[in-house]
């Protein structure tokens, strides 16, 4: 007989008031076999995972598990039913160790030796390599998520769900993971599910793939018989232009050829080169508070009207270069300059004053207040004042002004006055997007700008960074998504330990060289 499957969901329906988030779904995760969960944000698919692993409970459905009916209400019991799952956002406590992190909520009596060897295990056998003994606090967004993969395979779970699991690590260090995954659940018959974005990474890691928009299934299909044009069209419900999705897609090929002989659509003219930069950072230095160099003499200049992609492996100085031109990291030596004035490395709101808006990489902890209406996030920059004086508000005026920027940007939601948080993620950067624009920025840092949006939400950022440019505002991208700096930049800068080691234009790109410069190579620097 055949065996029934590891884990199914059958007719699950959940309402969120009048919004239904999964209306009659049904899923089968089979053993042997990694199943691929695409939607755009808001298409259902995270609630449908939340409802197996007990965070969300069901209005309708039914949960098996090998073929038996159960009542999943909660992590713990999702837990001794052998269901593991690994979250986009972290859910880790900075101060402590790995090992601290890694048997949090686990019953069981403390033997730090037993729990660091566990972890030292774990992080071999799926090559996470990691120091048990290292402070969250002190890692970088890549190692936290091998943290969080790490608390789920401790328990080593029959059942795994991975939700965007690579959105913050490095191509190299995705494609090993899935390589390890793909022997572990081949070998061990594990059942995953993989919520994800990347429409490469489905396509190359799964062997299914159930595709979800406005909470119902809209294809099933053998991911053998799947494409990259075909799964996007299911996504969004109507034809993509998958070159604007490269970060998505990951196919650095799509971009050769003609594709990237037509050049970037904010290539800047004659006259613009010879224009003075608009942001030029000289040997800028800057250290951390526990003394490490975050900044190494990093220089960089930024012209009107052109995309700079700022390309490297995460944790290379990509975040301290975002937090300098944010005002939140001081310079221990060296100068930044935008356009006639420079302003003060450090000082709050300096490089606002000057003329730099940012778009943070995480909305979340930077880019707005989610417990804050649309309308207050809109104006969080410069609210605009009442007549009585600087202390008082104008709500009309910013009523008003977050009514044009929400029609301006598109932005769906069901009024100004709406939470943060009840907007998908791709309508939250549009509202980070809409307030840093409507100032009239000389220059625009987009720190990540895509990362955890789905294709119909990449294609939106990424016209508008091109639409920014084609007004003459220099735009500084700084991505770890090497696909989107190679569509988006007209000139591209490598960052690797807090420096620049080098640079190349649209026409002279040797995507083999610039592999080389992001992993260090001295031969490639020197070149």
């Amino acid at each position: 007989m055949t065996a029934p499957p590891a884990a199914e969901l059958e007719g699950i329906t959940k309402r969120f008031g009048a919004v239904v988030a999964c209306d009659d779904v049904h899923l089968a995760l089979q053993r042997g076999e990694i199943h691929g969960i695409l939607g755009e944000n808001g298409a259902g698919k995270s609630t449908l995972m939340k409802v197996l692993i007990g965070l969300v409970l069901p209005d309708a459905g039914m949960i098996r598990v090998s073929g038996e009916p159960c009542r999943i209400s909660d992590p713990a019991e999702a837990a001794e039913y052998g269901i593991g799952m690994v979250h986009q956002h972290f859910s880790l406590v900075e101060p402590l160790t790995v090992w601290e992190n890694a048997i949090l909520g686990e019953r069981i009596r403390l033997d730090a030796a037993s729990a660091r060897q566990r972890v030292s295990e774990i992080s071999e056998r799926y090559g996470l390599d990691i120091d048990p003994d290292e402070r969250v606090s002190d890692l970088s967004a890549g190692l936290r998520q091998r943290v969080e993969i790490i608390k789920c395979l401790r328990r080593d779970p029959a059942i795994v769900i991975l939700d965007e699991p690579t959105s913050v690590l490095t191509p190299g260090e995705s494609e090993q993971l899935f390589a390890v995954l793909r022997r572990v659940v081949e070998q061990e018959n594990k059942a995953v599910a993989l919520v994800s974005h990347k429409l490469d990474e489905v396509l190359t890691a799964t062997d299914r793939i159930t595709i979800m928009r406005a909470g119902t299934v809209v294809d099933r299909r053998d991911t053998t018989d799947a494409d990259a044009p075909g799964l996007a069209r299911a996504m969004v419900g109507r034809p993509v232009s998958l070159r604007s999705e490269g970060a998505a897609l990951g196919h650095i090929e799509a971009l050769d050829g003609e594709a990237a002989a037509e050049g970037s659509e904010s290539e800047p003219s004659a006259e613009s080169a010879e224009e003075s930069p608009v942001l030029s950072i000289s040997a800028a230095t800057a250290k951390g508070r526990d003394g490490r160099v975050l900044l190494d003499g990093l220089s960089l200049e930024v012209y009107p009207g052109e995309i700079v992609g700022v390309a490297g492996v995460e944790g290379n100085g990509q975040a301290p270069l975002s937090d300098l031109l944010s005002s939140l990291l001081p310079l221990e030596s060296g100068t930044v300059r935008v356009r006639d004035s420079e302003p003060v490395p450090g000082r709050p709101g300096s490089m606002a004053a000057a003329g730099v808006a940012v778009i943070p990489a995480d909305r979340h902890e930077s880019g707005c207040v989610l417990d804050m209406t649309v309308a207050e996030n809109l104006t969080l920059v410069s609210p605009p004042r009442s007549r009585l004086g600087r202390a008082f508000l104008d709500r009309a005026g910013r009523e008003a002004v977050a009514e044009r920027l929400i029609e301006q940007f598109g932005i769906q939601t069901s009024g100004a006055d709406a939470p943060m948080w009840s907007l998908s993620g791709g309508n939250q950067q549009r509202v980070v997007l809409a307030r840093e624009l409507s100032g009239d920025p000389a220059v625009l840092v987009a720190a990540q700008p895509t990362r955890g949006l789905d294709v119909g939400a990449i294609e939106y950022v990424s016209e508008r960074l091109r639409e920014a440019a084609r007004q003459g505002v220099g735009v500084l991208l700084i991505s770890t998504e090497l696909p989107e700096v190679l569509d988006l930049a007209d000139r591209i800068v490598v960052i690797f330990r807090g420096r620049i080691v080098g640079e190349m234009d649209r026409a002279g790109m040797d995507v083999e060289r610039l592999g080389l410069l992001m992993s260090g190579a001295q031969e490639a620097a020197a070149s």
